[in-house]
């Protein structure tokens, strides 16, 4: 790239966000293991804190799991009203700093800073100050990744965590790929990265000396863009205020789950963070999904659709369930579970009290998932 082409690119991640909310608001929780989430015995933990993260406890783990590795773990219910306060606290700093910032979640974003609207020395100096404004403004800490593209942007916030920000350098970004492991990759999931190591492909070197046919042959459409990041190449634009046809929440189980109790639990969960999106949008749908991904990573979906928008938390939590329990008993372990709700009408007009008047089941199997984000 010319000189003149280099993008300045900020990934933003705060740090352990739902977790450091609830931290934040009860004193009593500062320095202590928390996990955001219900403690009950189908209970998933939703969020966990550094010192929690310490005795092993992830996010998507069974609240009985997390329990026997922590003792002393202290569940707090979710309040994603005010995760979302915080997230449009922290949406209103990007904004003062660039017009193009690309919302990955509550917690998370791109922004792309090469036109230097505050008149800062660099993108590091940009990232510094917007840390240090959310830090003011909040009282939470986020970790900054700077870079000329979103992949390495996304891969230098890691980097520093918590409460760091790095820097990877035009001149830096193909030997910094080169030594990491595939796995490592954001866009390369377990899957993938197995089928690569299976390859005698474990590192970004590794990747970026095979042969395209073979990874073609392997990857499909894929097999492109796993040789650009392997060179550290990235053209994917920073897109501002991209019109939502869908909302969606997914986890991934610490471990393979079996049991009706936690994995029900997780679609709850998601569908209570799916519904917090919808009600503070205003956005509601007509379709909802349930999808579920196995041990052998075979993917299946379950979805009802409505004649009106669903408008009302309880019908949502409901169909959810309904749609999960249709494939309980599992006849293998299950890794992963979601909830999205699509079909949005262009133009919505009805109140908080309206109710669909009927609903259509579809059901869809699909072949083995190939590629998973991290």
């Amino acid at each position: 790239m010319s000189a003149t082409a280099v993008r300045k690119i900020i990934h933003i991640d705060m740090d352990a966000f739902y977790a450091s909310v609830e931290q934040r608001d009860d004193s009593t929780l500062r320095g202590r293991p928390v996990a955001v989430g219900h403690g009950a015995k189908r209970g998933v933990v939703l969020a966990a804190s550094y010192e929690a993260r310490a005795f092993g406890v992830r996010s998507a783990m069974p609240s009985t799991s997390a329990l026997r590795l922590c003792a002393d773990l202290v569940f707090v219910p979710p309040r994603f009203e005010i995760y979302r306060a915080v997230s449009s606290q922290i949406q209103q700093i990007f904004a003062e700093y660039t017009s193009l910032v690309e919302p990955l979640s509550l917690d998370e974003a791109y922004l792309d800073v090469t036109e230097n609207r505050r008149g800062l020395p660099s993108a590091s100096a940009t990232a510094k100050e917007i840390r240090a404004r959310i830090l003011e403004e909040t009282q939470l800490t986020a970790s900054a990744g700077i870079s000329y593209n979103k992949f390495l942007a996304k891969l230098a916030s890691d980097h520093r965590k918590p409460n760091g920000q790095f820097v990877i350098a035009p001149e830096m970004g193909s030997a910094f790929v080169e030594t990491l492991p595939v796995a490592k990759f954001h866009g390369v999931g377990p899957v993938t990265a197995m089928k690569m190591q299976k390859l005698g492909i474990e590192t970004g070197a590794d990747l970026r000396s095979a042969p395209l046919s073979l990874l073609q042959q392997h990857f499909g459409k894929s097999a492109a863009w796993y040789r650009a990041i392997a060179h550290g190449e990235d053209d994917r634009p920073v897109v501002a205020d991209r019109p939502r046809k869908s909302s969606g929440s997914e986890t991934t189980f610490q471990d393979d789950l079996t049991e009706p109790g936690p994995i029900e639990a997780g679609v709850l969960a998601m569908a209570d963070e799916v519904w917090a999106w919808c009600a503070k949008a205003k956005a509601f749908g007509r379709t909802v999904t349930v999808k579920v991904k196995f041990a052998d990573f075979h993917q299946v979906t379950r979805s009802r659709s409505f004649s009106a928008p669903v408008t009302n938390r309880d019908l949502l939590r409901q169909t959810s369930l309904d749609l999960i329990r249709s494939l309980l008993p599992p006849s293998q372990g299950i890794r992963l579970v979601g909830v999205t709700v699509s079909n949005f009408p262009e133009e919505q007009e009805f109140s908080g009290d309206d109710l669909p008047l009927f609903a259509r089941d579809e059901h869809r199997r699909t072949a083995p998932v190939l590629a998973e984000a991290t």
